[in-house]
């Protein structure tokens, strides 16, 4: 795992430029097979308490909605969470390092691409102290496959995101897990293809950063370029690109 100091300002200035296109900057935002898998590895019922943290525009909350009690969304962007309104049954805005929450508050939690933003150590020692005790913790986080893609996807991920603080090889969120106290973990993987051109005109860096990023796809060494199984040609590059599903019982 690489980590970067980076303030929550920015974060919170990054987000606040990307919230009217967000839904639409990946494909993995609203990727049916994701959202199902987090339903099945979260397995609530009708009276479960969740909370959505970072929880945006509110995407993964109106998927879950019609599957748990009540859902508290969490985050530091007004101008995204103004879009979870009808997503969620409570707003909180607060960073996750200090959530104003009673311990055991939640019979589960969640969060899909929100940790790679956060001091990560007490976001994940808030989130097991506000869940109950057998209560689960799902994270869904982009990561490199591995040290022979991991150089090469870092910087594309940085050129993309410069508030990014956190950048994952695979199996360095279950570790981060465990470390913190959650046990069992267990970890599920999917892959969705990108639109590099689509997926790096989010509306929240400028055009150097985007010239940045194609650069280092037509740069790539070949091991990136097979295990991405990146696609390059007529103007457009798609690449493949590996999320964990990361499940950690309080």
């Amino acid at each position: 795992m690489k980590t970067l100091s980076i303030p929550r300002e920015q974060v919170h200035a990054h987000f606040t430029a990307r919230a009217d296109r967000y839904d639409r900057s990946s494909n993995w935002c609203t990727d049916g097979g994701i959202l199902d898998r987090m339903l099945a590895l979260l397995a609530p019922n009708p009276d479960t308490r969740l909370l959505d943290l970072a929880v945006g525009t509110g995407l993964v909350s109106r998927h879950l909605r019609p599957h748990v009690g009540r859902i508290t969304g969490l985050d530091i962007t007004e101008a995204m969470m103004v879009q979870a309104q009808d997503a969620v049954d409570e707003m909180v805005i607060s960073p996750a390092e200090a959530m104003p929450f009673a311990d055991g508050s939640f019979d589960a939690v969640v969060c899909r691409q929100g940790i790679q933003f956060m001091d990560l150590g007490p976001a994940l020692g808030e989130v097991r102290r506000v869940l109950k005790p057998g209560g689960r913790f799902l994270t869904v986080d982009l990561c490199a496959y591995g040290p022979e893609d991991r150089d090469e996807y870092f910087e594309i991920l940085r050129l993309r995101n410069p508030a990014r603080r956190n950048f994952f090889v695979r199996g360095d969120v279950a570790a981060a897990l465990t470390e913190a106290g959650f046990d069992p973990v267990t970890v599920e993987e999917l892959v969705t293809a990108e639109d590099v051109e689509a997926w790096s005109d989010h509306g929240a860096i400028a055009e150097h950063r985007r010239e940045g990023i194609r650069a280092v796809y037509w740069r790539a060494s070949a091991a990136f370029c097979a295990r991405h199984s990146v696609q390059v040609g007529e103007g457009r590059i798609v690449d493949h690109m590996l999320f964990g599903l990361t499940v950690g019982v309080r």
